[in-house]
Formats: structure tokens, C-alpha cells, sequence
């Protein structure tokens, strides 16, 4: 019995302060961002998706509304889904500027594996696996899409394909309202793949999370 797990990261935010947002309230989808959406969810339609889980935060269920509407479904909330917990929440935190100029934030960069300033990589991967292991039993032999953030899906992603966690963020395979899809058979991972049906994420994307 095959079943899919698309781990759907948000659109674009409206973050004209450029400070990373991470879990707080009140950030919302960018025009673009919510074009992205609608990109996604067409690329989506006609699929067989029984089940559509969301973050808690805005974003989050600001990108997955449209996958809502034209599939007919209903937004579930998962905790486990939401965006990393970081130190450097509301701060800018740009090389060269920002939080990490100031000596008082230094000891939060003490060590950069676990990480010390924020959710250790370890949890994040923990709290995902449970939540995309609960997304497939719910939809046994059919699809389903877990709307999250960025840091959260390529976590997991690290864990499941037996990656170090700790990494460059340069470096993670999660664009904008991008689409890491995991593929069961029964309980056993058998596949990842990648899409960016919304366009691949500008190199001068607004930062946040």
C-alpha cells in the first residue's frame, strides 16, 4: 500500500523589517507569497489527497487555503508542524549587522550543532517524524500535504535520508512554497522527491524562516 506525504513549505511573507519571524504571530503571505499558494494548489489538483494538516502559524494556513478550497477539504492543525523555536525571534540577524553584532547575543552561537540558540535539531526531527507518520496513517494507500517551514521540513528530510543535521542554511533543498514529497509503502520510507511548483525562491528572497 503506497502512500504520500508532501511536506509543503509556505509562500512568501510580507516581512518589510527583514527580521526573522519564526513563531511569531501576525506575519502573513506577501501578493506573491499568496500567488504561490494558488501555483501550488493548482499543481495539486485532481490529486488523490484525502487529508491536508497545517502549522498553526498564518503563513501556513494562509498556503494551504487554496489547496483547501480545490480539493474540497478541511485545514487540520498540527502542532508539530510549526516553525523552529529560535533565540533570534524579531531581530535581524543579516551577516554583518543585526542581532549578531552585539557581544551580548555571542554566547547563543556557542554551539552551533545542537543549536544553542534555539530548538535542537534532534526535537525538530523528532516532532516531525510524529507528525508525518500520523498524516499517513490517516491516509493509508493515498496522499496527503503537510503544510510547515522551511528549517522543520529539511530537518526531517537530513534525519530520514541519514544526513547530519546540523548544516549550512545556504545550503537546504526547501524553496518557497516548495514540495518535499516522501513516499510509503506500508510503513517503510521508500522514496524522497522534490519540486518547486511555485518557480524556484529569488536569491534575494526576504528573509524570516
Amino acid at each position: 500500500m503506497k502512500t504520500l506525504v508532501h511536506l509543503l513549505r509556505h509562500g512568501e511573507v510580507h516581512n518589510p523589517g527583514k527580521v526573522l519571524y519564526g513563531r511569531l504571530p501576525d506575519f502573513h503571505l506577501s501578493p506573491a507569497g499568496s500567488e504561490m499558494a494558488e501555483k501550488v494548489a493548482a499543481h495539486l489538483g485532481g490529486r488523490d489527497i484525502l487529508r491536508l494538516v497545517s502549522s498553526p502559524l498564518e503563513r501556513a494556513q494562509e498556503t494551504a487555503a487554496p489547496i483547501a478550497a480545490a480539493l474540497d477539504l478541511e485545514v487540520a492543525i498540527d502542532n508539530r508542524l510549526i516553525e523552529a523555536g529560535n533565540l533570534f525571534e524579531g531581530m535581524t540577524v543579516g551577516v554583518g549587522d543585526g542581532a549578531l553584532r552585539a557581544p551580548r547575543h555571542w554566547a547563543k552561537l556557542r554551539n552551533p550543532f545542537r543549536p544553542s540558540w534555539g530548538e535542537p535539531y534532534s526535537e525538530i526531527a523528532a516532532r516531525m517524524l510524529a507528525a508525518v507518520h500520523s498524516a499517513r496513517d490517516a491516509a493509508r494507500g493515498h496522499e496527503t500535504v503537510c503544510v510547515s517551514h522551511q528549517l522543520p521540513i529539511w530537518t526531517l528530510r537530513c534525519h530520514l535520508q541519514k544526513r547530519r543535521l546540523w548544516h549550512d542554511p545556504r545550503r537546504r533543498q526547501c524553496g518557497l512554497a516548495s514540495l518535499t514529497t516522501l513516499s510509503f509503502e506500508g510503513d517503510e520510507l521508500v522514496g524522497v522527491e522534490y519540486a518547486e511548483p511555485a518557480g524556484p525562491t529569488a536569491v534575494d528572497a526576504v528573509p524570516g524562516a
